[in-house]
């Protein structure tokens, strides 16, 4: 049972409820319904087979629908909408599924099965959202969850701020006509836990401070049964973490640290330990960044929304594993009390940390945090966040970068990647990279590191001078995890993305039931 917050909090009456996924059940009007069909590619050039669900409907409508695509370009990712087919629903979407008979794909390291219905459900419930359609339907595919996590995804959107008379069509979707419910349910709760992820991102930073962080995790995961407790400036001093505060001095709004609990194991498990990096505004310090693309930083706490996400997903799915979360909430704000370039701190494993680059605020506050983690003598360490912009360079968003000192480590989140659709790739983990972390006269490890290059694996390296010594994995989504670009299509173009979310969830999933895909924690 979830313990009362240190801190009482409190927040305007018109931020209530605001992260709720779901559009209001008591709107007025009648709710225009819509269908999401699927055509999937045959083995000759241009031929178009509708599933099965598909041929059951269009058996039902005299053939009509058939006839309609007849010449359509419905390849993967696209959608036609027809209406007139039927008294029940207002509009039909048909999409295209890709090749019939997609699987796992090695070079791409995808399961394009999957994949492929994600897209199509996603584009398909996109097209009749933009059609005005508030309910929609969507056959199940061949995989109820991956139909449920792609419409659920696809018609998320930011619209908070926005007055209600200005905002476009909300959508709800449910499964059509299958009786697979139960692996709907599931895909539907991973993708609303990135849709969480997703809004705690989108917010603005005047209104996603720390303390507003802190509230929206307590009332997202303590009534799933999370325990969250929030810990004050004075206790961070007390614990020791004198480099994290000393990141956070420059800024009006206090930093705080969030502790997170969730006990599906037995009492004897060791706990996985998940470490967010929760950077609520980042405007690089001293450092200060460009002004243009500063306002995605407000996306640099997208570590800690992910794992927010996260675990209300696991509490959900009640995946039997033990779980402390750890995400440090700051601002790292430019003013006469910010850290100047060259400055040295020590925190709370007593080794001095050269602040190169105060906009490399990320891996001083890890530090600490990873240095804290060690008291829970966890199994597994994870760190996640926006750290080094040089794999947004590297690999744009196609993937997250993993950094693991566990091959086993590496093949799970490896293959929960390829299962979510949200890949990551190995980047190295190598002593090379912690030489030129630690090889300097004046401090004990350096936050930007020598040499010409090698900034992503140089960040990982920082980062596990201070991790407990056990199994670690470190996740930068400094590429995947702020600002989506419409890839893959069921992520809204210029919607901040929630990514890994759904990946962690995948993971962590395998590692709690190695041997049993169809259970509670399978599908």
């Amino acid at each position: 049972m979830s313990r009362r917050p240190l801190l009482r909090l409190s927040r305007p009456l018109w931020q209530r409820r605001w992260w709720s996924t779901e559009v209001d059940p008591c709107a007025e009007g009648t709710e225009k319904k819509g269908l999401v069909l699927g055509v999937f590619e045959g083995c000759k050039e241009g031929e178009m087979k509708l599933s099965n669900t598909g041929r059951k409907f269009d058996e039902e409508t005299g053939g009509k629908l058939s006839e309609l695509i007849k010449g359509q370009d419905l390849t993967l990712g696209k959608a036609r909408v027809f209406h007139n087919l039927s008294s029940e629903f207002y509009a039909i979407a048909v999409a295209g599924a890709g090749p019939e008979a997609a699987g796992y794909n090695e070079n791409e390291v995808l399961d394009e099965c999957r994949e492929n219905i994600r897209v199509a459900a996603g584009v398909g419930a996109m097209a009749l959202q933009k059609n005005g359609v508030e309910k929609i339907y969507v056959e199940a595919f061949t995989n109820a969850s991956s139909a449920a996590e792609g419409s659920t995804l696809g018609v998320w959107k930011f619209q908070e701020l926005k007055n209600k008379n200005n905002r476009s069509t909300e959508s709800t979707v449910d499964l059509y006509e299958d009786p697979d419910s139960d692996n709907w349910a599931r895909g539907r709760i991973r993708a609303e836990s990135q849709n969480i992820a997703r809004k705690l991102e989108e917010t603005p930073a005047n209104i996603m401070t720390p303390m507003a962080f802190a509230q929206a995790a307590i009332e997202i995961l303590c009534p799933c049964g999370v325990q969250v407790d929030i810990r004050d400036r004075d206790w961070i001093m007390e614990k020791g973490m004198t480099a994290f505060l000393a990141m956070a001095r420059s800024s009006c709004d206090p930093p705080l640290f969030l502790e997170i609990s969730y006990c599906g194991g037995s009492e004897e498990d060791k706990p996985v330990v998940l470490v967010g990096k929760g950077t609520t505004f980042d405007s690089g310090g001293l450092c200060l960044k460009k002004c243009r693309p500063m306002s995605e930083m407000k996306a640099s706490m997208a570590g800690g929304a992910v794992i927010v996400g996260a675990m209300k997903a696991i509490a959900l799915l009640g995946l039997p594993v033990n779980i402390n979360a750890l995400i440090p909430l700051m601002e790292n704000m430019p003013g006469g009390m910010a850290m100047k370039p060259g400055d040295v701190v020590a925190g709370l494993a007593k080794r001095t940390m050269k602040i190169e680059k105060p906009s490399h605020e990320g891996r001083i506050i890890l530090a600490d945090t990873l240095s804290y983690a060690a008291q829970f003598k966890p199994c597994l360490t994870i760190t996640i966040g926006v750290l080094a912009s040089g794999t947004r360079v590297a690999m744009s968003s196609a993937a997250s970068a993993a950094y693991t000192s566990s091959e086993v480590v590496w093949q799970e989140i490896k293959k929960a990647g390829s299962v979510s659709g949200d890949r990551v790739w190995r980047w190295p983990a190598w002593k090379f990279y912690s030489k030129n972390v630690t090889d300097f006269e004046c401090c004990d490890v350096d936050n930007v590191g020598k040499g010409f290059g090698g900034g992503p694996p140089m960040a990982n390296a920082f980062l596990m001078e201070f991790a407990p010594p056990v199994d670690f994995l470190h996740i930068d989504i400094h590429g995947t995890g702020m600002r989506s670009n419409g890839t893959p299509p069921y992520l809204r173009d210029g919607h901040m993305s929630g990514r890994p979310t759904r990946t962690l969830i995948q993971f962590l999933n395998q590692m709690a039931c190695p041997l049993d895909a169809n259970s509670e924690c399978g599908g």
